[in-house]
């Protein structure tokens, strides 16, 4: 097994971070032994070009699943997504697009199904942060960029994978750690954040009568390719939790796996919290 380097989250796309990135995540561990627990399905993921989302997608493909990954412009890093999900073995779909824009979620949605014929799982994932210090910095064109990037396509693209999800299907959504103890310098991110926990929970009840699950992951920090676009000072990220230090992506993945797969077949409405060991309600 690779040591873990120690070094919150998931980007839509910002430029030339992914392969820019010292030491570059984990994204899968090496002794990380697939059992067929997604074997034939399907899974359509957003902001799947780096990060917890490539993690997710190279997780789900030694799992057995096809995946179809979403990003807005990064080409190079969507590339390599694809070559570690045929590593596995597994297809992978690439849709670039902006998920601000409903007409191309549904498009997407559309094509991810018209190549695989099925969508069995969807994993809402893409996002984007502008952290500032004070919220009168917080001008009404980053608020309505971050809650467009953020929360809107969990609706477009929930709403345009519906018709195509059958019985024991899965939805899962990214949240974060902010949501639950909110974040100084994060207030519009972490806003959108409580409002994904929120649309999970209404929408698990919603869709139980028809047996499709929805849950979400809230992770902590996590060395991902948006902690390096959005800091400027790292030395510190991630040291705060009881751990003592910043998640890897590979430790975030499987609990998607979990969440996708049979074996959390009584689980709806939920997070689970990857986050070092820190406390929070919910």
């Amino acid at each position: 097994m690779k040591n873990i380097k120690t070094f919150p989250e998931q980007k839509q796309s910002l430029p030339g971070n992914e392969h820019q990135m010292r030491p570059e995540p984990q994204i899968i561990r090496e002794n990380y032994t697939g059992s067929g627990k997604l074997l034939g399905k399907v899974a359509f993921i957003t902001g799947g070009d780096s990060g917890i989302g490539r993690s997710v997608a190279v997780h789900f493909a030694r799992e057995g699943a096809n995946v179809a990954i979403v990003y807005l412009k990064e080409d190079k890093d969507a590339q390599k997504t694809k070559e570690l999900v045929e590593k596995e073995g597994q297809q992978c779909l690439l849709i670039s697009g902006d998920l601000k824009d409903e007409k191309f979620c549904k498009s997407a949605v559309k094509k991810c199904h018209s190549l695989f014929k099925k969508i069995n799982i969807v994993v809402n994932n893409a996002a984007v942060q502008f952290p500032q210090k004070e919220l009168e910095k917080i001008t009404a064109s980053q608020l309505h960029k971050t809650f467009e990037t953020n929360i809107y396509p969990y609706f477009y693209i929930t709403k345009a994978a519906l018709p195509f999800l059958q019985e024991n299907d899965t939805i899962i959504n990214t949240s974060s750690v902010t949501a639950y103890r909110g974040s100084d310098h994060l207030i519009d991110y972490a806003s959108t954040k409580g409002a994904i926990v929120s649309f999970t929970k209404s929408l698990s009840r919603i869709l139980a009568e028809r047996k499709i699950r929805v849950n979400g992951v809230a992770p902590g920090p996590i060395w991902t390719p948006l902690i390096v676009a959005s800091f400027d000072t790292l030395a510190d990220f991630g040291k705060n939790n009881p751990m003592g230090r910043a998640g890897q992506p590979s430790e975030v993945a499987p609990a998607y796996v979990f969440l996708a797969c049979e074996d959390s077949s009584y689980i709806t409405g939920q997070f689970i919290h990857i986050n070092g060991g820190e406390l929070v309600s919910g």
